[in-house]
């Protein structure tokens, strides 16, 4: 369907046969996904003049031209796709890996925000739950495919690194930020926001972090056994974590988009005016918008290959441990686009959905991605484990407490932003220091009491 018949196709909806009129909430929203994460993207959306595309006579030529104004030329980021065919080209002309690397990089950060568009369009014509759905398995695409490509590689250290460095960047640089840069923009106004939100992530992140701290726990309390047995136990007892996070992760979407919709539904009807945050209609059909969807999953797919082979090149060029790519630079820009959306709502006083974005992120990578990454590796048959070591272990715990004291009282001011990220400096600057020797080739430590991932 091209965008010049998206009126129609938002206005109606063939179902069982019939037409029937698409209804408020399936044109203003679907849940949670609407209100936060589409929304933080959104500010980083540019509307599109398709006054010289309506000319062109060809009406094929003119929905072609009109698909690319809207996907490609409709974000503020447009201008980093460039970095795209740049870092293929770096690869086939065996250009430096360290360059690859950074173009990979750099490319993904608008294909992350397109992801995220495409399924806004989408959801348009399949309604909120469906919507929803879409959001809450792609919301993170990046993250996920990276980790999947790591571990065909047999590169676990790296998917835990990642994985871990996107939970702390949510917890506490884009929450710190929003928070800090909110209250100094806000230093006249009381900032609130819903707890109820917060505090249904927080008890999941919790939940998350017994999952993680009970291997490590496990292993060294088993300091009589073998270093074989106490791995294998270790393994059996995180795929059984794993499995238990992934219902929970089911019933938080059970809360979110049925039983408890009203709770995430609050915000989407208090900005529901706000012009930079709500889009009146789909501006692609929804075919368009699927094939649109496919072809740029695929080219984060390569890239985020690129960036898993790249990885160590990079390491050894820059000077730069492999922890500190994976754990900071990797999730900070992988998710630049949304993390800048939460900061512009943050000024706007709109703390709701700024927490949205990075509690949500943080709740569906701890979840969800983390999870699924373990049984994908148990289906293609490498040994990965939640035993996170006790460096990685101990941020992620503190980095949670943190983040459940600061949102205790439905009230923030800068101090609290200035908080998170003066601890995300410190985990930053610890991780950059910290440069563990390789000694097992899949990343899993089976008897050395220092931890349980090591570098590749």
């Amino acid at each position: 369907m091209s965008s010049s018949s998206a009126p129609a196709a938002e206005a109606w909806l063939l179902e069982n046969g019939n037409i029937k009129p698409l209804s408020k909430e399936m044109k203003h929203g679907h849940g949670r996904s609407r209100t936060a994460h589409n929304m933080s993207s959104a500010s980083l959306r540019k509307k599109s003049d398709l006054t010289l595309v309506r000319k062109v006579p060809c009406s094929i030529v003119r929905d072609v031209l009109a698909n690319i104004q809207e996907v490609i030329l409709g974000t503020k980021l447009f201008v980093l796709f460039i970095a795209v065919p740049f870092a293929i080209l770096a690869h086939y002309q065996n250009f430096g890996r360290s360059w690859v690397f950074g173009l990979s990089l750099v490319g993904l950060t608008p294909l992350a925000e397109r992801i995220s568009f495409l399924t806004e369009q989408i959801a348009f014509f399949t309604g909120p739950t469906v919507g929803g759905l879409l959001n809450a398995t792609c919301g993170n695409a990046t993250e996920l495919i990276i980790a999947i490509l790591a571990l065909t590689q047999h590169k676990v250290d790296v998917v835990k690194y990642s994985l871990l460095g996107s939970i702390l960047s949510n917890l506490l640089l884009v929450l710190g930020t929003s928070l800090f840069c909110g209250g100094i923009a806000n230093l006249s106004k009381e900032q609130k926001y819903d707890r109820k939100q917060a505090d249904v992530n927080s008890l999941l992140l919790l939940l998350g972090l017994l999952c993680h701290m009970l291997p490590l726990m496990f292993r060294y309390a088993e300091v009589g056994e073998s270093a074989a047995v106490t791995a294998k136990a270790t393994l059996l007892l995180s795929r059984v974590s794993c499995i238990v996070m992934l219902i929970a992760y089911l019933g938080y979407l059970i809360f979110q988009l049925w039983t408890h919709r009203q709770l995430f539904d609050a915000q989407a009807e208090e900005n529901e005016e706000d012009d930079t945050v709500e889009e009146e209609e789909a501006v692609l059909g929804f075919w368009s918008a699927f094939a649109w969807l496919v072809g740029m999953t695929v080219v984060v797919a390569l890239l985020s290959e690129y960036v898993v082979g790249t990885i160590e090149a990079a390491s050894d060029s820059w000077g730069i441990s492999v922890s500190f790519i994976s754990v900071i630079l990797l999730p900070i820009v992988g998710n630049a686009a949304e993390h800048a959306g939460a900061v512009i709502f943050a000024f706007k006083n709109k703390l709701d959905i700024s927490l949205g974005v990075a509690l949500g992120s943080a709740t569906q990578i701890a979840m969800f991605v983390v999870p699924l990454s373990v049984i994908v590796a148990w289906i293609i048959g490498e040994r990965m484990d939640l035993d996170f070591s006790l460096l990685e272990t101990g941020s992620l715990g503190l980095a949670i407490i943190v983040t459940a004291f600061t949102l205790q009282d439905g009230t923030s001011h800068y101090i609290k932003g200035l908080v998170l990220l003066l601890c995300y400096i410190v985990i930053g600057t610890c991780f950059f220091f910290y440069n563990r020797p390789q000694n097992q080739p899949n990343g899993i430590n089976l008897g050395s009491s220092t931890g349980g991932i090591v570098r590749v």
